[in-house]
């Protein structure tokens, strides 16, 4: 997963980021328009971390969502059969 998928998808995906970053607020997730910039900016304004921190734990979570994906497509491939 990319994160141009992310933002253009953002409405998406913006309640997986919300669960992942509960200290998020609902304004706060709208404004983002899916940028990473601003993502990792309110990060570090809300969980008061450094940059290279919050970077980290976004591309984290950007691999949580590759492999989410990977299984679900994986078992609705099964489901097919």
């Amino acid at each position: 997963m990319n994160w141009d998928t992310i933002e253009g998808q953002w409405k998406q995906f913006k309640g997986r980021a919300k669960q992942a970053w509960s200290k998020l607020t609902d304004d706060d997730m709208a404004n983002l328009n899916g940028k990473r910039e601003q993502l990792s900016g309110k990060i570090q304004e809300r969980y008061g971390m450094k940059k290279e921190e919050a970077e980290r734990q976004i591309d984290d979570w950007i691999q949580r969502l590759g492999t989410d994906q990977r299984s679900n497509d994986q078992r609705n491939r099964g489901s097919l059969s």
